[in-house]
């Protein structure tokens, strides 16, 4: 009741992203209840259903790190210092957080539920539309509904899961007192990424098929069966190693800001990355994750004489993308709230807007000279292989 109670209460732009939660997740359902449809519809292509089943874990897995990000930036979780005398303290603020997550998520399922057998014709009407025809959708079979609502399940425990975990009390050793300069620790991670990414790419290229072989190229939905699973393998090692890597890529831009003899500019810019490399690396390497996989998907696919993606497929990239994005824009948005007494005391020592705007924009323009390279080459490398 409290969540709910927050939730009416809270600011318009708060409302939107947890619409955005909600609207993630009924991508994911649609998803879900696609499998479970075609399933029905497809009783002995049970190899192909599974295998749609697998590909749901990634817009699964983009939805429940955007219902964190969100759930980090709620002002619901930043309750505790004026509601710990009335018992609502770092437990139960975790709780609430969890129990706002999966009702918003709820919610997106229910939605898709609805719009799902609202296309199948199970609520009267037409039984297809011109995007998804019966065979997508299993029209004319009776779906169990009982396993549809289990499957459709996993959404809001994931994400309420994801959320318990990311937001649980932690008790920080070693804080520095008021007055003191913190030492910025760089990421130990960025060797691992770096290692992960190129294992990755070397088993791609190792267990790809032959040019010109049939089936070599990796499937999506509507055309999933015959993929070598090392690319599969492959693939999903490289995008870790990105995901790894990020925040020792966000804390190497900041070193690299820093390097020489920088002004105030460079300065300022390169300390803010460096201190926030924890909170802007990963969903930022998850992004060029993603980017490098959307990529290599439409290079390998234009090189192939494959039809053009089905509607799933473009369901499936839409909310893949639309969540890791979202995520990225709010870890810049978390990160800002939590620089606010320090741009506040900046500020008041005389710094103009205009600074730190341009510091802004030279942060923004330092991570795309070094990302975007970064996720160009490992995207065409994992495509070498395939297309030639």
């Amino acid at each position: 009741m409290l969540a709910l109670r927050l939730a009416r209460g809270s600011h318009p732009l708060v409302l939107l992203r947890r619409l955005s939660v909600a609207a993630a997740a009924a991508g994911t359902g649609f998803l879900l209840l696609s499998t479970v449809g075609h399933a029905a519809g497809n009783p002995s292509a049970a190899d192909e259903s599974l295998v749609r089943l697998l590909w749901c874990t990634a817009p699964l897995a983009a939805t429940a790190q955007f219902a964190v990000s969100t759930a980090r930036t709620d002002p619901a979780a930043r309750l505790q210092r004026g509601m710990t005398a009335a018992g609502l303290g770092p437990l139960r603020l975790t709780l609430l957080a969890t129990v706002s997550t999966a009702l918003t998520c709820v919610l997106g399922v229910l939605a898709a539920l609805l719009v799902f057998l609202r296309l199948r014709g199970d609520l009267g009407g037409p039984t297809a539309v011109p995007l998804f025809d019966a065979d997508l959708l299993g029209a004319g079979h009776p779906v169990p509904l009982v396993g549809a609502l289990m499957l459709l399940a996993t959404v809001p425990l994931t994400a309420g899961a994801a959320t318990a975990v990311a937001l649980r009390p932690r008790h920080e050793a070693g804080a520095s007192e008021d007055g003191s300069r913190p030492t910025i620790a760089p990421p130990s991670g960025l060797p691992w990424g770096i290692a992960l990414a190129a294992a990755g790419l070397a088993i791609e290229a190792y267990t790809s098929r032959a040019p010109g072989s049939h089936g070599g190229l990796l499937p999506l939905p509507g055309r999933l069966i015959g993929s070598p699973p090392g690319v599969l393998a492959g693939w999903a090692l490289s995008a870790f190693g990105l995901v790894l890597a990020g925040p020792g890529l966000v804390h190497l831009c900041g070193r690299l800001l820093c390097a020489g003899r920088p002004g105030a500019l460079r300065l300022l810019s390169g300390r803010v990355l460096q201190e926030e490399s924890q909170r802007l690396g990963r969903p930022l390497g998850v992004l060029c994750a993603v980017g490098s996989a959307a990529y290599a998907a439409v290079k390998v696919y234009e090189a192939s004489s494959s039809r053009p993606f089905g509607p799933l497929t473009a369901v499936g990239a839409a909310v893949v993308l639309a969540c890791v994005t979202a995520s990225a824009l709010t870890a810049a948005v978390e990160s800002r709230s939590a620089r606010a007494h320090t741009t506040a005391a900046l500020r008041r020592l005389g710094a103009s807007a205009s600074v730190l705007y341009r510091a802004a924009a030279l942060r923004a323009l330092a991570l795309v000279i070094v990302l975007a390279p970064l996720t160009w080459t490992v995207a065409e490398m994992a495509t070498l292989p395939l297309v030639h």
